[in-house]
């Protein structure tokens, strides 16, 4: 493999306009990511009276120091839960993420009960859902860190309460898989929350603190007539010296968050691998320079290999049939050390370059080789050429490659994803292992414009078979309406407050997060975990 000749120019105007357009991008997703953490701290003062951690002081003691941490779906709810962005509060009020919990990798998931006494929300409960499920593809213990009022009553959805029976069923497959569900009660665990325990192989319970019960005092007053104290119906000693629920008793939080970590160090799920970053050498072109590399006009052309250059080791890599579908690339290289195959575009996906990443997802998986898509493009190439040179077979091709390939794979958005180029480039409705999104990246199933021009010629088609006269203000005002939606929904920041990836990251940092989840996909594929018919049944 040889070093990449970059033909970028930082110094340049464009380059600096870019930057400074992807960095304000990026400030707006840090504003966002703050303005939850802010919501929670506002609760620091019942926090500190009742002498309770607040949800990230119980991440930061959880978590191992110095050690990496990559949050998940850290938008979650962002145009969901409230539609003016002004008062969106994302995250779905769940801290989520993989960290290392006593050198052990695992997903953990703490209520941000600062935030509406860690009421359930529809984002949240798909977040969390999701977390479970990456936990069980990539062979990771579960750790949840509990505190929550349950489901908000006043904004009951019947469908949110039957989805919501995922997080029971995924609980109890991750316990048969032989991945061990740790959970710390902090607080109150109600009605279907008080499962989350129940179906945990492990659980610590605060004294004075944790409650779990399937019906609380009043809702049991209104079902029963029955009158029963917090504590006695569903308080720590209760369910450490009677039900049996709980098998450690801690004394605050703090004390249950380190016996979770002797759980875990007890495990003995230590990697004990060398580290393959340790000796791995740093791309020559410089990372911080992806903030100015891509552009944010996806109508400009951009060379992806120069986004590959910056994240591969040594900036070195062999380009796949690059003279052959050439707005298709393909090719391998390394990043901290893990061997990597890369798809990606310069333009739409021809009848070549479809047939092109087809043959190379083929070697990546007889190969063993995990592949990373770099998505910007604008879909399959259409017209009268390309129809005859046979694109719908030579995509299904590259569909049947992608969606039966074994080896993981992880998708970024960088640009534009807009038609089916979002499915032939592994997008999220493909599972790729890991989906996360730059700022600026814009998904839809075609351009505002090329929407409202479309179905403008629809209407001026229908009124001329009709011998009717067309509304020009209607149609100029049907045109503004429909461009305005389709750019809202195209923002990166919408669809991943949809849960449509697992979050947005900051371009400067895709080396460390393709770093950190190639490694963990890697210790997936080691780890034998010892299943079990069944999850672990509580006695």
């Amino acid at each position: 493999m040889t070093p990449f000749q970059s033909r970028i120019h930082p110094a340049s105007e464009a380059f600096q306009a870019q930057r400074a357009g992807m960095l304000a991008l990026v400030d707006e997703l840090r504003a966002l990511e703050q303005r939850a953490a802010d919501a929670s701290a506002r609760a620091s003062a019942s926090f500190a009276r009742r002498g309770a951690l607040l949800p990230r002081e119980r991440l930061s003691r959880l978590l191992d120091p110095g050690r990496p941490f990559l949050p998940i779906a850290n938008l979650a709810g962002y145009g969901m839960d409230d539609p003016d962005p002004s008062k969106v509060v994302p995250g779905g009020s769940q801290i989520a993420g993989i960290g290392f919990v006593s050198g052990v990798r695992c997903m953990v998931v703490v209520t941000d009960s600062g935030i509406d006494a860690g009421a359930l929300t529809e984002s949240g409960n798909q977040k969390l859902m999701r977390c479970q499920e990456l936990a069980l593809d990539n062979k990771l213990p579960f750790v949840h860190l509990v505190e929550s009022a349950g489901s908000n009553l006043r904004k009951y959805r019947v469908e949110k309460f039957i989805r919501g029976g995922g997080m029971f069923y995924n609980l109890a497959r991750l316990s048969a898989a032989g991945l061990p569900v740790v959970t710390v009660v902090h607080g109150s665990s109600t009605a279907g929350g008080a499962y989350m325990p129940g179906l945990s192989d492990y659980v610590v319970m605060v004294r004075g603190q944790a409650k779990a019960f399937l019906a609380g005092p009043p809702l049991l007053k209104a079902a029963t007539g029955e009158i029963a104290t917090d504590e006695a119906l569903g308080g720590t000693d209760m369910h450490a010296s009677i039900s049996g629920l709980a098998e450690y008793v801690a004394e605050d939080d703090a004390h249950a968050i380190a016996i979770a970590r002797d759980i875990m160090d007890n495990l003995g799920w230590q990697n004990k691998a060398d580290d393959a970053a340790a000796n791995a050498p740093a791309p020559r072109l410089d990372t911080e320079e992806l903030a100015g590399v891509m552009v944010l006009e996806h109508r400009k052309p951009v060379d992806m290999r120069e986004i590959i250059a910056r994240l591969v080791d040594d900036s070195r890599w062999m380009d796949f049939k690059p003279d052959y579908g050439m707005a298709t690339i393909c090719g391998q290289g390394r990043i901290e050390g893990h061997t990597v195959g890369f798809v990606t575009n310069n333009g739409p996906i021809d009848p070549a370059g479809a047939t092109k990443a087809a043959q190379f997802i083929q070697l990546c998986n007889q190969a063993g080789t995990p592949i990373v898509y770099l998505q910007n493009t604008t879909g399959f190439i259409v017209g009268r050429a390309s129809e005859e040179a046979g694109m719908i077979k030579h995509g299904a091709k590259l569909i049947q490659a992608l969606a039966n390939s074994q080896v993981p794979q992880v998708t970024i958005y960088c640009g534009a994803s807009f038609g089916a180029g979002n499915y032939g480039m592994c997008g999220r409705s493909f599972h790729p292992r890991f989906c996360f999104s730059w700022p600026n990246a814009r998904t839809a199933v075609m351009g505002g414009e090329q929407a409202a021009t479309t179905l403008e010629i629809v209407a001026r088609q229908q009124a001329e078979r009709k011998g009717r006269p067309v509304d020009e203000a209607r149609l100029a005002e049907q045109k503004e309406e429909i461009v305005g939606t389709f750019e809202r929904q195209a923002s990166a920041f919408y669809t991943s407050g949809h849960l449509l990836d697992d979050g947005v990251i900051d371009p400067r940092d895709t080396r460390a997060v393709l770093a950190f989840v190639l490694a963990t996909t890697r210790e997936a594929t080691a780890r034998t975990p010892r299943a079990v018919q069944f999850g672990v049944a509580r006695f």
